[in-house]
């Protein structure tokens, strides 16, 4: 079975392949490994759609890793605001500082482990399709369609090992990238979560959950648990065409990144009502934002005063706000104290 479906599956992606900025079509040498180690962490729980634009950017701005190296870390959380999972990208300078130390990317799978944020999917990811190394490279797509193509029934996260096993039998010695990547593709256009149209798929004829079962119910996840709520508050004080900002932590929640002014709610659970001034609060309204652990209702005040607020931050005029790179949940915050 596992050489007539690697076959299939790159037969069939040699004429359907995805054109994507950080790809290199079937046939032609291998892309950089810069871009795709910085696409494949990019691309970690968000979609296509959303890394596109900010792949461009990244690259036309940070063309090379020594350059991305050479960056300060705070340009790099700025250019970062609005993809999430900001750990990634403090991770990404780390990486790529590493990466210029030692002079190049390392081609093994097992040396790539070794630098910061490289876990076992980006390193057998870079490694295959940078490198052309036999790797085994299991993203959710591949996860679903290896569940379906061997109809493995028991449940996530206790499958995987079952997954990632199945995987490795099937994945050839050559062209290792191009399966990856084409079982990526298969996943994300052919062999989707809802309604996977198998009258089209190359491996319907050695579909096991086709041939058994319903391959829409697979993989089978165990039940989601209710995510806690948190509370917190966020402060707009604004004065002469600008607004207050701040530097959070470096490290911890959207650590580094500027935002406005809160209550700590992200340390502690339900932040403390301290507002960063006396004087004359107003209500903005209630943002709601969901993390990774938990779900934060977040209010708004606007305050009606003269005063500057003590400790570090800095006024950031209001026309050009969007060149401040807040995280998704204070540009939220921003857009509904300016309305």
């Amino acid at each position: 079975m596992a050489a007539i479906v690697s076959e299939k599956l790159l037969d069939w992606y040699d004429e359907y392949a995805r054109d994507l900025p950080w790809r290199a079509r079937p046939g032609e040498p291998a892309p950089d490994p810069y871009r795709v180690w910085l696409s494949e962490v990019m691309l970690q729980q968000t979609t296509v759609a959303a890394v596109k634009p900010y792949f461009e950017a990244f690259t036309a701005r940070w063309p090379t890793v020594e350059a991305l190296a050479a960056a300060p870390e705070e340009d790099v959380m700025a250019a970062w605001a609005g993809l999430g999972y900001y750990s990634r990208a403090r991770n990404l300078v780390k990486c790529a500082r590493a990466v210029a130390e030692l002079g190049a990317f390392p081609e093994v799978e097992e040396e790539l482990r070794k630098l910061p944020g490289l876990g076992a999917y980006t390193a057998a990811a870079v490694a295959a399709i940078a490198f052309g190394q036999r790797a085994v490279v299991v993203d959710a797509n591949v996860e679903r369609v290896v569940a379906r193509l061997f109809n493995l029934t028991d449940p996530l996260p206790g499958v995987r090992k079952v997954i990632r096993a199945c995987s490795d039998t099937i994945t050839p010695e050559t062209r290792a990238g191009d399966f990856a990547q084409a079982m990526m593709d298969l996943g994300s256009s052919i062999c989707t979560a809802r309604e996977p149209k198998c009258l089209v798929c190359p491996l319907a004829n050695h579909c096991r959950a086709r041939a058994e079962g319903d391959p829409a119910s697979l993989p089978v996840k165990a039940p989601r648990k209710a995510k806690p709520v948190r509370q917190g508050r966020a402060f707009w004080i604004e004065r002469d065409g600008s607004v207050w900002l701040v530097r959070r932590e470096g490290q911890g929640m959207l650590g580094g990144m500027r935002s406005l002014p809160d209550n700590g709610w992200s340390a502690r659970g339900d932040g403390a009502d301290s507002a960063p001034l006396e004087g004359e609060w107003e209500a903005a309204g209630l943002v709601r934002h969901t993390f990774t652990h938990f779900a934060l209702e977040l209010s708004v005040s606007r305050y009606r005063g003269a005063d500057r607020p003590s400790g570090e931050g800095e006024w950031w005029p209001l026309d050009t706000l969007d060149e401040a790179g807040l995280p998704t949940l204070f540009a939220k915050a921003a857009r509904l104290a300016l309305a």
